[in-house]
């Protein structure tokens, strides 16, 4: 009888198998496979099914659907990509192909750039590859070994070779250690193609359900500029083709709504190229809306005991030099400008602002502070300028200008509860507010990341987590812990929110910082009469006042709800001599602190209404004889019923309420309105 072992699955469940047992065999005698399965989980890593599993090991199913098993077949398609772009092309040169959120991505070197032609033969052989039923086979090797076999791709041998200064890179290429890993795809006639890979990966190439090759762009190697430019291919993969479609239906409704588009339709926004990339002009469509959020912003930060300032665009290096930005953040600042120098010395050094922080320390540092002053909170719209690359600029979703409407709060350290509780009140209203009523969708306690064990104490972080601890769970959210994803300066708690097509933003970030006090030698007079360091809360609840913009660009697919809206009530006089009385309209409309416009350009009735259809105007107002004569209009609004002889001081009256609640629109479902 051959040895056996025990193995143990995800519910305390336990079975007897033999020894030898493969993940999957283990699974299978456990009964938890249900469903496709892709991989497992083994002892809490990841794993192939093919993988032999040890006495005692806790074996979980990886299911396809899972977040776990889309990277697994991602991943194992980005292989099947290679295989077929050299099989097609034998000069390219690969390089790296990692799964991504919700696809793939591969980049190669070609002599040419791929055409849309070359997607389509390349989709085409990734489908004989599949129905070939090529095994995935993992191998470990030597590093001569390696080297040997990856002699004639050069980006494989600089992996292998350049361990030490790329180590994130050679581990998920399996090249870390001493053994370096790979997967091979068995070809029906022998043969196979190999690739560098940790894994893990599907059993075969057959058990890719769907996919789709979508674009094609140009990348360096490892994100340099000073590096050759590769051609990469980006991809996508489900484990449905249910799912597959539903997920090309949500980027076709993605790419109507984007907000550069829209922004050119509705006339709200432009980013010329002479202007410069990620940067970008507010129309006055745009403006009128962008002012609406500066509006708010302003009055409800004054409503709950905000004190405003207002601060420079430019710095001297001194003060980035103090706040650590120079040694943690360079990379993210613009190239200095070098004033008053001569020649007996350099001049000094002023920095476009990257953020605004260090200058509202400035401002509480200006004269000695009491504990009776605190908490003192300051806000500010200040503008920003960061340094973004090329590929990683997105619009207006990341871009190298924008405005923040950025707070910081100085307080003793037994406020920091009661302050983050606060912020995370008024997170909340603004979120209902701006449509968002579900509130968010999910909150992280970001903890210390590596790059900041030299900033603060271990007691001093510790101290800064668990009142962002205390206060998230005063607050009743549910939420995660991010492990290490904090600010380098400290902790952080990060909210993100689901607009209408389902995609999700990260919005407000609240952090605590006790490096920045420290820095600067903050100090207040306590009741003792001793001094005593605050602590700094960093705080945005939009993010950026244009980021912002653009996620409710999208979210509302450019039809903003009636008090965001730049035109709110358009008034359409059905002939020239209906002109004045639609000009009194528009004036009693106007007067009520309402934003309206007359129409009496020459086109058609048809015409006008269509155009402020696409121009998603709330409401267009239509007056002729019968309007002028009993001193109504003819509401015909974006959605809903048409209603006729409404008086105008009614109508007045009915906006202004749906302004001042600050209703969002009906109905937010897929549609592009």
């Amino acid at each position: 009888m051959a040895a056996q072992i025990t193995v143990k699955g995800p519910d305390g469940s336990s079975a007897v198998a033999d020894v030898g047992v493969t993940a999957q065999q283990a699974l299978q005698a456990l009964g938890a496979i249900r469903g496709q399965v892709l991989a497992a989980r083994v002892d809490g890593d990841v794993r192939d099914l093919s993988e032999t599993v040890a006495d005692g090991s806790s074996v979980e199913p990886v299911a396809a659907d899972s977040d776990e098993g889309r990277t697994v077949l991602r991943h194992s398609v980005a292989h099947i990509l290679a295989q077929a772009v050299t099989d097609l092309f034998p000069d390219a040169k690969f390089a790296i192909g990692p799964p991504i959120a919700d696809g793939f991505y591969y980049d190669f070197d070609v002599a040419e750039p791929f055409t849309p032609d070359d997607l389509e033969r390349i989709s085409d052989r990734m489908h004989e590859i599949i129905r070939e039923a090529q095994p995935f086979t993992r191998r470990e090797l030597s590093r001569d070994e390696a080297l040997e076999l990856f002699a004639d791709q050069p980006y494989k041998l600089e992996i292998i070779r350049g361990v030490a200064a790329h180590p994130d890179e050679a581990i998920s290429q399996g090249a870390a250690g001493p053994v370096i890993s790979i997967y091979a795809n068995g070809r029906p006639d022998g043969s196979a193609w190999p690739d560098l890979c940790r894994g893990p990966h599907i059993p075969t190439t057959k058990w890719v359900p769907s996919f789709a090759l979508q674009r094609v762009a140009g990348a360096y190697w490892r994100g340099d500029e000073r590096n050759r430019q590769l051609q990469r291919i980006y991809g996508t993969a489900w484990e449905s083709r249910k799912a597959l479609a539903a997920h090309l239906e949500r980027l076709e409704q993605a790419r109507q709504r984007d907000h550069r588009k829209l922004g050119r339709e509705l006339e709200l926004l432009s980013s010329p190229e002479e202007l410069g990339q990620g940067l970008f002009l507010f129309h006055p469509n745009g403006a009128w809306t962008r002012m609406q959020m500066e509006d708010y912003s302003r009055s409800e930060h004054l409503r709950r005991g905000y004190q405003p300032v207002y601060t420079p665009h430019i710095g001297r290096s001194l003060l980035w030099e103090t706040s650590g930005h120079l040694d943690f953040y360079a990379e993210g600042m613009y190239p200095p400008m070098e004033l008053d120098a001569s020649e007996s010395k350099p001049g000094d050094r002023y920095y476009p602002k990257p953020m605004n922080c260090p200058f509202h320390v400035l401002v509480y540092r200006s004269r000695t502070r009491s504990y009776r002053e605190l908490p003192l909170r300051l806000t500010e719209l200040g503008t920003v300028y960061r340094y973004e690359r090329s590929g990683t600029v997105q619009g207006m979703l990341r871009a190298r200008g924008f405005t923040q409407d950025d707070s910081h709060i100085f307080c003793t350290p037994e406020q920091v509860v009661d302050e983050v509780n606060g912020v995370i009140d008024f997170t909340l209203d603004l979120y209902r507010d701006f449509g968002f009523a579900e509130g968010p969708s999910r909150v992280a306690l970001s903890t210390r990341p590596d790059k900041a064990t030299t900033v603060g104490s271990d007691e001093g972080w510790q101290r800064a987590e668990d009142a962002l601890r205390r206060a998230l769970d005063r607050s009743k959210l549910d939420w995660v812990v991010d492990e290490g994803e904090g600010a380098f300066y400290g902790p952080k708690i990060d909210f993100q929110i689901t607009d209408a097509i389902g995609r999700a933003w990260q919005l407000t970030t609240i952090q605590v910082d006790f490096n920045l006090p420290e820095r600067f030698d903050l100090a207040y007079a306590g009741d003792d009469g001793a001094e005593h360091r605050p602590i700094m809360i960093h705080r945005a609840l939009f993010g950026s006042v244009e980021r912002f913009f653009a996620i409710l660009v999208e979210h509302y697919a450019g039809a903003f709800p009636t008090w965001l809206a730049p035109v709110q009530a358009m008034v359409v006089p059905i002939a020239d001599r209906h002109g004045d009385y639609g000009r009194s309209v528009v004036e009693r409309l106007r007067q009520r602190g309402l934003r309206a416009d007359l129409d009496d350009s020459p086109d058609t009735m048809g015409a006008k209404i269509r155009h402020h259809q696409l121009a998603k105007v709330p409401y267009q107002l239509i007056v002729g004889d019968s309007e002028a004569a009993a001193g109504t209009v003819a509401v015909r609004p974006r959605r809903g019923n048409q209603r006729k002889d409404v008086a105008v001081a009614d109508f007045v009256e009915a906006l202004a309420a749906e302004v001042a609640q600050r209703k969002a629109p009906e109905s937010q479902d897929s549609s592009t309105a």
